[in-house]
């Protein structure tokens, strides 16, 4: 977590913003954080520990996370952002259950396989992707 607490650190620091007991209490519930995790999730988590931190702290925070490359915006259709680590977090897509919400992580040589070979044979550069498949759980279609 050190590394995580230096990253955020130096950018707040690089951007001319304070470096906070607030800013770093919500860093250090994210990384604690297992799942895709929306903001009010997360302000339950640090307010249960530190209950003078506001949804807007968190909200903030969570920002600037996103800004310094400490986390993911993830957007699954379903009217609520969430995040995920992205510090030396290695690539997955996902599979999003649309009737109980939970998130799958996968990764899968072949497709990023066929993802370069398409890119390559358009002549187009691929800077980052993201695959997002939606469908029912197991345990849903149980």
């Amino acid at each position: 977590m050190d590394s995580e607490q230096e990253v955020l650190e130096n950018y707040i620091t690089k951007h001319n913003l304070k470096v906070t007991r607030q800013r770093r209490a919500v860093l250090k519930c994210f990384l604690e954080c297992q799942d895709h995790v929306s903001a009010e999730e997360l302000y339950r988590a640090v307010s249960s520990k530190e209950p003078k931190i506001g949804l807007a702290t968190v909200y903030r925070t969570l920002a600037l996370l996103t800004q310094s490359g400490l986390a993911i915006e993830l957007d699954f259709g379903d009217g609520q952002k969430r995040y995920e680590h992205n510090h030396s977090n290695s690539h997955h897509d996902h599979m999003i259950c649309t009737q109980c919400g939970k998130i799958i992580e996968f990764n899968h040589p072949l497709i990023e396989k066929f993802q370069e070979e398409v890119a390559e044979n358009n002549g187009f550069t691929i800077t980052s992707h993201k695959l997002d498949m939606f469908g029912i759980c197991s345990d849903c279609r149980k």
